[in-house]
Parts: C-alpha cells; sequence; structure tokens
C-alpha cells in the first residue's frame, strides 16, 4: 500500500546507479552464473543467479515454505494479464525432481498474504486476507489450517491467533516454537479494507499443535511487510514499512531463549515488501517497492553476515520483484513470484535462483 515517507538510498547509491546494476543483471539474458562468478566450495556449481522452473500462473502476496523436501506455495493473488484478479485457494509444490510445479490440496477457501511453515513435521498455514466481496478485499483472517495427511490429504483447523493478522512474519525459532510477529490487525470492529487495520508490535507464540497461541516479548517497532529467517535459533526481522513511516532498514533479532529483542545492523537501504531467507548460516534479502517519484521496485539484493553484524551486496535481482517469496532448498535460494512493478501491477510467474 501506499506509504507517506519518500524512500531514501544509501549514501552514495543513485538511482542512475540502481537502474545500471539491474541492467548488468539482466544483460545475463539467460539468467545463467558466468564461470567468473566462481564455483560454490560445498557443490560445486556456479554461484550467483539462475533460472528456475516457473510456477504455474502468475501470482504474488506470498510467504512460501519448505516442507518435507519440497517447496509449497499456497495462496496469494493471482493475475489475468498482469492484473490482479483476486486471490486463490490453489497450493502447488515442488521438489528438485525434474518434474516441475504439481497441484497439492487447495487450501479450503481462497486467501492473499497467508502464511506458510512447516512445524512439528506437518505443514501449517496462517492469517492473511479473505476477499468474500468487491467491498471487503482486505478481510483480515486470524484463523489457521495443518494439512492433515493422514486424512486424504485435507487441512484441518489450527489454533486460532488471538486476533486476525496479516502481512507478519511467520518462524520457528530455535526451542521449536511457532512464531508470528508484527503484521497488521484491525484497529476496531470494521475489518473489510486495508484502512481498517494498523500496523502492530504484536508477538505471538504457540508451543503445541493443540495448545492456544500466548503472548511473547513484542517487538521494537510496528510494521507490516517485513521478512525474516532463523539463524542459530535466533529470528530476524528485517526491512518492511509502517503507515506513519514509510519503509524501514529494521533489522531486529529475537532470542527465544531469552524471551528479548535486540537490534541489529539495519539494512543498507529500506525495503518494504521484500522476502527474506537464510542460507550458509547468513540471511539474504531480496526486492521490495517503494512509492515515491512514480514508484518502483528494488533489484537490490543483499547479504547479513552475523558474526560481523554487517550487510554486503550481492548480485542484483535478473527480475526485480514485491510481494515475492524465499525459500532455501539445497543451499540455494529460490526467489518465487511477486509483481515487476509497485502496487501489484505485472504479477509474475517466475523463479529465480541464487546459489551463494
Amino acid at each position: 500500500m501506499p506509504q507517506t515517507r519518500p524512500f531514501t538510498r544509501p549514501a552514495g547509491m543513485t538511482r542512475r546507479a540502481a537502474i545500471s546494476g539491474l541492467g548488468a543483471g539482466l544483460l545475463a539474458a539467460t539468467c545463467r552464473a558466468s564461470p567468473a562468478d566462481g564455483l560454490s566450495p560445498e557443490t560445486g556449481i556456479a554461484r550467483g543467479w539462475s533460472a528456475g522452473d516457473s510456477l504455474p500462473f502468475p501470482v504474488q502476496e506470498i510467504y512460501p515454505c519448505l516442507h518435507d523436501g519440497a517447496i509449497h506455495l499456497a495462496g496469494g493473488f493471482v493475475a489475468t494479464d498482469g492484473r490482479i484478479t483476486g486471490p486463490t485457494e490453489q497450493h502447488h509444490l515442488w521438489r528438485p525432481d525434474g518434474l516441475g510445479w504439481r497441484a497439492a490440496p487447495p487450501l479450503p477457501t481462497a486467501r492473499h498474504h497467508p502464511h506458510l511453515i512447516s512445524w512439528r513435521g506437518q505443514l501449517w498455514t496462517y492469517g492473511g486476507f479473505e476477499s468474500p466481496s468487491a467491498e471487503a478485499i482486505w478481510t483480515m483472517q486470524a484463523g489457521g489450517w495443518v494439512l492433515d495427511e493422514g486424512n486424504k490429504g485435507g487441512w484441518a483447523p489450527a489454533p486460532t491467533l488471538p486476533v486476525p493478522c496479516g502481512e507478519a512474519v511467520l518462524l520457528v525459532g530455535g526451542t521449536g516454537l511457532l512464531h508470528l510477529a508484527g503484521g497488521r490487525s484491525p484497529v476496531g470492529a470494521a475489518n473489510a479494507v486495508w484502512q481498517d487495520q494498523a500496523d502492530q508490535t504484536h508477538h505471538f507464540v504457540l508451543d503445541d499443535p493443540a495448545g492456544s497461541w500466548r503472548e511473547a516479548a513484542p517487538c521494537l517497532s510496528a510494521r507490516n511487510s517485513a521478512a525474516g529467517a532463523v539463524i542459530d535459533g535466533r529470528l530476524h526481522i528485517v526491512g518492511g514499512r509502517s503507515v506513519t513511516g514509510g519503509n524501514t532498514a529494521a533489522h531486529e533479532v529475537y532470542d527465544p531463549a531469552e524471551d528479548r529483542w535486540r537490534t541489529a545492523a539495519p539494512m543498507p537501504q529500506a525495503q518494504g515488501g521484500l522476502a527474506a531467507a537464510e542460507a550458509g548460516g547468513k540471511l539474504f534479502a531480496f526486492g521490495g517497492e517503494y512509492f515515491d517519484n512514480g514508484g518502483g521496485v528494488y533489484p537490490e539484493a543483499w547479504v547479513y553476515d552475523p558474526q560481523t553484524d554487517e550487510w554486503g551486496p550481492i548480485d542484483p535481482m535478473p527480475h526485480p520483484r514485491h510481494g515475492l517469496g524465499a525459500v532455501t532448498l539445497d543451499g540455494a535460494v529460490h526467489v518465487i513470484g511477486g509483481a515487476l512493478k509497485a502496487s501489484g501491477v505485472e504479477t509474475s510467474a517466475l523463479v529465480e535462483i541464487y546459489r551463494p
């Protein structure tokens, strides 16, 4: 959604430089890493970007995950001719077996922004929005489902969140608990459009699949459309945006053993609507959108090293996107779906793979 604070690039980085970086990424027409990129010492495969299997259809505002050796993607906004037509209940998975994406049990109801996660050996999904009518596109949800693979592969209800929540971060911490942090929730009885909801610092934890969510230490800042990953058992949440402050570069780290948040080195650039994933003990962040000067999508991608508390650039995205997902499989980050332009325009079926 539109923000009120202009986007600011880091010192020394001009718009021309960013566009030049994008051009360099697109110049690799096949989207394949060159020998000059070097080889991964772990796999012997060329580092950098390569093309993955395209999704069955364009989709954005997604939170895919890795479960049982496969990348799972469910829900999101689908589009026709690049323009959003509404949410979907479709669920697909991909394995590195050469068979491409294949259909899996659909969600019980179409949702956009549903959070997927693998927890306790099962696939879970929480929150997000349903669109029961043209006047209620952003009806935020508190309920979730767990894929009951023992019951003909259908979805069963999961413990309900204390409040409806969307555009949050859902992660499994080092102590094995399920965490939902930040995002947006309704501020009153109204819950139909985006303006009915506000940014939150809430942080909920689920100890037992048959139990109830409880409150944990609140986040240090209220924001939505952030991204996160777990490194050494700690939750890292980066980027995002707020209605009052626009895009943020904030980086907050939660230690489950202490029930405490701390600040870490901020991203080099404030990016909201981005995706993030852990690979090789480091945090990788991709994409996002901004709304000043006509709006656009960030080509920049970054890596964070928790050992030094420092960020650095990696090769820019070949096709910059926002509202996308990022999932690590076999040491490579699969950057999935999203939109090629700000505000949901040009929804994409692209999958591109970054190998550190």
